[in-house]
């Protein structure tokens, strides 16, 4: 395996606690740039690393962190997006949970470059033996004088809260999370202005994940230019992927960016292979919200090349042939995998979390599920089909926030990709429709 920035010490016994974290090398990066560095040569090496946002959206960290606006005399907060909500991940809550200080270090180095007083860690309302766990991490930070008026003499002062929200899907659009952070319903906002300009409480905000916090460290640590060594291109640094689904391995994996599809998915160093021998039929890379592929898409791309697990590889081909890295949330389905319903059950969650601000996604999640409901259960049609392409397409690029194309890629991709397949359970309802059927060519798996 490569290298490990983030997970080296993981299961090192009591790295959850300061004294164990420090003896390992924590807090360095803040010794750092307390004392040698100022808030702009931070910023730079973050631009340097080519770091680019974990939580799906892939841009670039340290440009997001320079457009931050710099008012005299005005407020500044960073906030970190804990709510992990994303269907297939689940790596942030492993890193809060085992590495709580690592997420703190993140914060306090990170505040200090955007000049930030106080900062926010907004947390999955599920996740509630996390917040504690995180809350002793930051109690332990205080006492150790890392937290608070004038860190280790710097004339630098943080105070760092963790807040949680009420388990809405939403809430992990920066926008609605800043809303649901000033106490209002978890609606996005529309913009311009974006949150570097008027954020929470209408002054400038970053809004990053947990991951993309965390990874701060090991850049100030060892330099932009080192971090940027690793990984292929603009796709520097590792990557936390949360593997599930039929795999003989699944759990969390840090890979350095350019590990091949095919590798992750088959060596031993990682997920072992498709569980019980059987054959790999598609693949969601980056979460739910992103395009399914199938086998041979996701292993090579359309011109024939090995798909490498980083953000220019996996879109390679657009949304007719590629997808995305996302969030990392690696959904492998193998061959008794019913497309279909996997798709229905994916529209179910989409149409329950939409906030229902905007009439196309309000209304269209609603018919996605139901006309997937349909095809699902035997009384579907051909036009349907159409239907659901139809409707997809109205979502897209018609909503405030991304939640309307998260529902509408998933569905748009698996027609396109498993049209024969939803044609099948029109075709042949009754087969479709008996437990544990599963297309496959021209046979039913059962």
């Amino acid at each position: 395996m490569g290298r490990k920035l983030l997970t080296e010490h993981i299961n090192v016994e009591g790295i959850n606690t300061f004294e164990v974290y420090r003896k390992h090398g924590g807090y360095r990066s803040v010794e750092k740039a307390l004392k040698t560095m100022t808030p702009d040569e931070v910023v730079e090496e973050v631009k340097k690393s080519g770091l680019r946002g974990r939580g799906g959206a892939g841009f670039p960290t340290g440009m997001k962190w320079s457009f931050l606006a710099k008012p005299e005399g005005v407020p500044r907060y960073l906030v970190c997006n804990a709510d992990e909500s994303e269907p297939g991940t689940f790596k942030d809550r492993q890193l809060m949970s085992k590495l709580p200080h690592l997420l703190i270090e993140g914060m306090i180095t990170g505040s200090y470059a955007l000049g930030a007083r106080t900062s926010y860690i907004y947390i999955r309302g599920e996740l509630l033996y996390v917040l504690r766990i995180l809350e002793k991490a930051i109690a332990e930070a205080y006492a150790a004088g890392f937290l608070g008026e004038n860190i280790l003499g710097s004339g630098y002062s943080l105070d760092l809260h963790v807040h949680p929200g009420a388990g809405a899907y939403i809430c992990g659009e920066e926008t609605a999370l800043l809303e649901s952070l000033e106490g209002k319903r978890g609606n996005p906002r529309n913009k311009p202005p974006f949150p570097a300009v008027q954020g929470l409480y209408a002054r400038p905000t970053v809004v990053n994940n947990v991951e993309t916090i965390a990874a701060v460290v090991p850049i100030i640590n060892e330099g932009g230019d080192e971090y940027a060594k690793l990984g292929v291109g603009k796709s520097t640094g590792t990557k936390l992927i949360s593997a599930c689904g039929h795999l003989n391995k699944p759990g969390i994996y840090e890979i350095e960016l350019g590990v091949p599809v095919e590798e992750f998915i088959y060596s031993d160093e990682y997920c072992g292979g498709i569980w019980k021998g059987r054959d790999l039929k598609a693949v969601v890379a980056g979460g739910s919200s992103v395009p399914i592929l199938p086998k041979e898409l996701i292993l090579k791309t359309a011109a024939g090349e090995n798909r490498l697990m980083t953000y220019e590889s996996l879109s390679d081909g657009g949304f007719v042939t590629g997808t995305m890295l996302g969030s990392g949330g690696f959904i492998a389905m193998d061959e008794t995998t019913c497309i279909v319903k996997n798709t229905w059950n994916f529209s179910r969650f989409y149409h329950h979390e939409s906030c229902g601000q905007c009439s196309p996604c309000r209304e269209g999640t609603g018919w996605l599920e139901k006309v997937l409901h349909r095809l699902e259960h035997g009384h579907g049609s051909m036009h349907d089909i159409d239907l659901l392409v139809s409707v997809a397409k109205q979502i897209e690029g018609n909503t405030i926030c991304p939640l309307g194309e998260a529902a509408a890629w998933p569905v748009a991709a698996a027609v396109r990709h498993f049209r024969h397949e939803f044609e099948w359970h029109v075709t042949n309802p009754k087969e479709a429709t008996a437990p544990g059927a599963a297309y496959r060519g021209a046979a039913v798996l059962a």
